[in-house]
């Protein structure tokens, strides 16, 4: 079977599951024994596994540690890993890492350069680091505020470097993260992205109300829908020891009980994906809990939301 015929009769198989404002039986999912779900993609034709891979797992590691760690991602069935050029020494070590795998796996990267010369630049290094001639998914990344959003689809903005790079071959996908709905809403607005790669997390979408008017607007243009922060609880205490988690600007769930708790709520939205902190340690216990990601039962959801309600959220409308 073609794939894009088994995306249409896969959607149409999954029954709906009436969680949130929203559901996932708009969604292709592809259950294997022993191996994470996929999902689809918005309207890509891409099946991505449910948990991905951010690059900072393997920043400062070993080329060795590297390529265990990528290992470790493909045995468990993640075909979707994501890196930048922000994330110290990741590129350079995933790298090599990943060149054996990847002409099976979905690449994504990302520029935080705002210019068109600046990001042709940027995304010529990252193909050169990465150790391939073409990225699935290119992305804006961390745009924060309304002059980002006009520098990068104005006049010599990062876009005309997107657009090119996509005729030539060396993107397939655009898309952008964000940590402001302000800035999040008017790119979708304002061009038709493939995906969003965005802050959605229990504490964050109902302390916060940060989240649900974005997922609304993504599923409005059938992008596909990516998430940060579903292992996040908060920000870290004043005085709070965080030598544990290094590469944590916040504070993170680190119970089996707590991670399985933010990722199935995460992942109860109608998004594809979800990526865990760049700490090997707990990205490891994302994996371990993976069979137990299971969309939320109804009955779970008003405690889930007392939960969120009691914590203090990242970010905030």
């Amino acid at each position: 079977m073609q794939r894009r015929k088994f995306i249409v009769s896969a959607a149409a198989a999954v029954p709906a599951i009436t969680l949130f404002p929203s559901d996932l039986s708009g969604m292709a999912r592809r259950m294997v024994p022993g191996k994470l779900e996929k999902r689809s993609l918005g309207r890509t034709g891409e099946m991505l596994s449910v948990i991905g891979f951010g690059g900072i797992v393997v920043m400062n590691a070993t080329p060795s540690e590297a390529s265990d760690a990528v290992k470790m991602a493909i045995d468990a069935g993640i075909n979707y890993f994501d890196v930048a050029p922000s994330y110290g020494d990741a590129e350079v070590k995933l790298g090599p890492a990943l060149e054996p795998y990847r002409k099976s796996v979905f690449l994504a990267c990302k520029t935080t350069m705002r210019t068109k010369v600046e990001a042709r630049k940027e995304l010529e290094q990252s193909l050169q680091n990465m150790r391939t001639d073409h990225f699935d998914l290119y992305q804006h990344h961390a745009v924060t505020s309304l002059e980002d959003v006009d520098t990068i689809l104005g006049p010599g903005g990062s876009m005309e470097t997107f657009l090119e790079a996509k005729q030539e071959g060396k993107i397939r996908f655009i898309g952008f993260s964000a940590h402001s709905e302000e800035a999040a809403m008017a790119l979708m607005e304002r061009f038709d992205f493939d995906t969003i790669l965005f802050p959605f997390n229990y504490a964050i979408w109902h302390a916060g109300n940060f989240g649900p008017r974005v997922m609304a607007k993504a599923k409005e243009k059938k992008m596909g829908i990516l998430a940060l922060k579903a292992m996040a609880k908060g920000p870290w205490p004043e005085g709070a020891d965080r030598s544990g988690y290094p590469k944590c600007w916040y504070e993170p769930l680190t119970s089996p009980e707590e991670i399985t708790m933010g990722l199935r709520f995460t992942l109860s939205h109608p998004i594809t994906a979800a990526i865990p902190p760049g700490d090997e340690n707990l990205f490891r216990q994302a994996l371990a809990v993976s069979d137990k990601l299971k969309p939320l039962e109804q009955s779970e959801v008003e405690s889930i939301k007392e939960k969120g309600l009691k914590g203090i959220p990242l970010f905030k409308v």
